[in-house]
């Protein structure tokens, strides 16, 4: 069984990487592999039994289902795949930029439902149970002024993931949907932190519990009292909602 983490370079994904490559094979899938061999040497050293980096290229959808049958070809069944490339993307330039807009809505939505539809079905045809993790965000519950392309891609997704989920259930394949809030890490260095932020390592805790208890597809809230904001947020009356920030 194998680990494949489609973001290799992505703080979260890299944590969860930490956290379950002992003793297994780890496929690492990253537009820039050479990026990623820090990690690798790291899951080495974690006691990974074999890890190994591929060039993806998520934009490129055609190559999605080659790169899944790749990996169960070098490493075997699939036992937990992570969904976790991404990008924030420039809001103020994406209102002008018709290009850039379609470039964060390219990754962040259509390459995901992509992808996601691939490793459902690749998952599905394998012998063992097997986890697939996707992430949406708060930013997708309502989308705000500030980061409205960001935001409508995640709840996009967000909504395409319920589905999914409901079509994998009775089968030996479930799916994980974290929906963390502000992330403090790499994408969003020099941002001021939003309330209830967490870290990679949060995240990457929470869905790797999530994992391991072996239950039926499940959405996760991180941190669970979010779940308390979010319903606020729907409350917020539009013309306040529309100055609030990122």
């Amino acid at each position: 069984m194998s680990i494949l983490l489609l973001g290799g370079t992505s703080d979260i994904a890299g944590e969860i990487a930490t956290l379950t490559c002992h003793g297994e094979d780890v496929v690492l899938a990253a537009r820039r592999p050479e990026a990623a061999q820090g990690l690798a040497e790291d899951l080495r050293q974690r006691g990974a039994t074999s890890v190994h980096v591929l060039s993806f290229d998520a934009q490129v959808l055609d190559t999605h289902r080659e790169l899944v049958k790749k990996t169960q070809e070098l490493a075997g069944e699939i036992s937990l795949a992570v969904v976790a490339f991404g990008i924030l993307g420039d809001q103020e330039r994406a209102e002008t930029d018709e290009t850039h807009a379609v470039e964060i809505a390219t990754v962040d939505y259509t390459a995901q439902v992509s992808m996601l539809t691939v490793l459902a079905d690749e998952l599905r045809s394998q012998t063992a149970p097997a986890a697939i993790v996707a992430f949406s965000s708060i930013a997708g519950w309502r989308a705000r002024r500030a980061n409205y392309v960001y935001g409508s891609t995640k709840a996009g997704l967000d909504a395409f993931c319920q589905g999914l989920a409901d079509s994998l259930h009775g089968t030996h394949v479930r799916l994980i949907i974290a929906r963390p809030g502000f992330v403090i890490g790499s994408m969003t260095t020099g941002m001021k932190p939003a309330p209830m932020s967490v870290y990679p390592r949060d995240v990457a805790a929470a869905v790797v519990s999530a994992y391991t208890s072996k239950k039926r597809s499940t959405t996760l809230w991180i941190p669970g009292r979010l779940r308390v904001l979010a319903w606020i947020m729907r409350m917020v009356p539009r013309p306040v909602w529309r100055k609030m920030p990122r």
